[in-house]
């Protein structure tokens, strides 16, 4: 037998750049099967080094990095070197380490994030899968969900990763413009009047697994807080619970953010998916799974989310639970915002892409209308908004609108232990709604 030829260092980095090349091209193009929304995609090594780039930007070197259950990889990154700090906007920005105050209430104040899973036999506060190997993030960084080349492909194109797509208002006169779309987005929502002067909102939601149709649909359940005009000038922050295989790779609720302060046109994205929104918190991983979820007859889990402006710094701040601190959007970063919100919205908004020459099969909340109330339908409850003064109050005048009942619909009430609150969702196709 002869002898095996030795291989040259050159021949050596050779095989190993053709090998890495490979395995990424070959990832790229063949379908995973953990992840049934991965389709077939042919990548070229330009755009392959394009989208590396982009992801050394947004994938901070880590201090310590986790393992999730989920797949999920949970870096560790010190605050001062997070993605949001790269805005050309933010370049002097001084990070604010904790509001100025709470909004006054109930004695909201800042506590450990442990002390917010206090549920009861009916209702629960959910929590993150990558919770559950008991690790967590030191002081001093932020757990940061990695972003991977498939995040990536996914996406329509490199520029569209991690951004909603842009809205097309067909009546700008109406009454909750942002739900008036020509891009297939669908909606059931509560909404405050036009024109008042709004400086927050909360609310507490439901969490469910809805079914998505197909990859490039999603499912959500959220708080928007707007300013401006909807058509070219609409500034938006926004926070909830999202399915969106297509974003996450799978069909898992996440926790989410998004903000814009040009209508989805060019400025904003989710979570920390570009630079904006500043965490401190060092326990939620924004875009990381939410684990346990409500199940039909059985426990009902939710999350308490509260978005409002610092009356003296003016930076947007996001609180999860009665008391956590996730962290804000600066002021910076809007023109309307800048001042105050004009209008609230919450509820769940899916894409109906027709993809089968039909309406969508892709659930809103739970898939349940309305209807069927507490255990079966997915919730809203305790609608709070801000006011000048920094003080939380009931929302006591809403308007509802879902634009096919046939599909999704919506059903406010009120009572003294959910405040104002509504049932809301569907799911999509069925006999009554093609």
């Amino acid at each position: 037998m002869k002898p095996l030829k030795t291989i040259t260092k050159r021949n050596s980095s050779l095989l190993v750049v053709f090998f890495i090349i490979f395995i990424v091209f070959f990832q790229g193009s063949t379908v995973v099967l953990a992840l049934n929304y991965t389709s077939y995609k042919r990548v070229n090594s330009l755009r392959l080094q394009r989208i590396q780039r982009h992801l050394n930007k947004l994938n901070k070197p880590a201090i310590k990095t986790i393992q999730s259950p989920d797949g999920d990889i949970i870096d560790c990154v010190h605050r001062h070197k997070q993605p949001a700090l790269d805005h050309p906007l933010l370049k002097n920005h001084k990070i604010q380490r904790a509001p100025s105050e709470w909004p006054r209430f109930k004695g909201m104040k800042v506590e450990n994030v442990e002390n917010n899973y206090n549920g009861s036999e009916e209702t629960e506060h959910s929590w993150q899968m990558w919770h559950q190997n008991g690790e967590k993030c030191p002081k001093g960084t932020i757990p940061v969900r990695r972003s991977s080349v498939h995040d990536v492909l996914r996406a329509k194109s490199l520029y569209h990763y991690g951004k909603k797509p842009t809205r097309l208002h067909l009546d700008r006169n109406v009454e909750a413009p942002d739900v008036v779309s020509g891009n297939g987005h669908e909606h059931a929502i509560a909404y405050t009047g036009p024109s008042q002067e709004i400086y927050g909102a909360k609310a507490t939601i439901n969490v469910w697994e809805p079914k998505i149709e197909v990859m490039s649909e999603f499912s959500l359940s959220q708080i928007w807080v707007l300013s401006g005009s909807f058509d070219t000038d609409l500034n938006s922050i926004e926070a909830g619970w999202q399915v969106s295989p297509e974003l996450y790779g799978d069909s898992r609720p996440r926790l989410f953010t998004y903000w814009t302060s040009d209508a989805y046109q060019a400025t904003g994205c989710y979570n920390l998916l570009c630079s904006g929104f500043l965490q401190t918190n060092n326990r939620i991983a924004i875009g990381a799974a939410i684990s346990p979820i409500s199940s039909v007859s059985g426990n009902q889990f939710d999350i308490t989310i509260v978005i409002w402006k610092d009356p003296k710094i003016g930076n947007w701040w996001m609180g999860f639970g009665e008391g956590t601190l996730i962290g804000y959007w600066p002021a910076e970063l809007f023109t309307h915002l800048a001042d105050h919100a004009n209008m609230v919205e919450w509820g769940g908004e899916v894409v109906n892409s027709r993809a089968n020459g039909e309406h969508t099969s892709t659930q809103m909340g739970s898939g349940h209308f309305a209807e069927d109330g507490f255990g079966r339908s997915s919730y809203f409850r305790n609608l709070e908004i801000v006011d000048a003064d920094n003080s939380l109050s009931s929302v006591k005048d809403i308007a509802t609108l879902a634009e096919n009942t046939n599909c999704y619909d919506i059903k406010s009430s009120y009572s003294n232990e959910w405040g104002t609150y509504f049932y809301f969702g569907g799911p999509g196709n069925n006999p009554q709604c093609q």
